[in-house]
């Protein structure tokens, strides 16, 4: 395997990871800002406001999103399997 090829897989792993947690991420973001302007509009300042609708959207999320996520991460294993040959030489 030379570097380039190593650089390569790194960047793929990278990528793919971003993308899978991209919709979580962004998801439990904007629920975020949501519960902080609503805190600071009612001034209501309980920790526990902050993470269950926050684990709620997330697990919604992940419902809605899991059957993607899974077609990425599997397209991305077959891909990498199958270049095993090209990656030994």
């Amino acid at each position: 395997m030379t570097p380039m090829q190593a650089i390569t897989l790194s960047q793929d792993a990278m990528t793919i990871t971003l993308l899978i947690s991209a919709p979580m991420l962004l998801i439990a973001m904007v629920v975020g800002i949501l519960i902080a302007l609503f805190q600071a509009v009612t001034q209501i300042q309980e920790m526990t406001l902050t993470f269950v609708p926050k684990i709620l959207a997330v697990m919604l999320g992940m419902l809605f999103f899991s059957s993607w996520m899974l077609i990425k991460i599997t397209d991305y294993t077959t891909d990498l399997i199958t270049r095993i040959p090209d990656l030994i030489r």
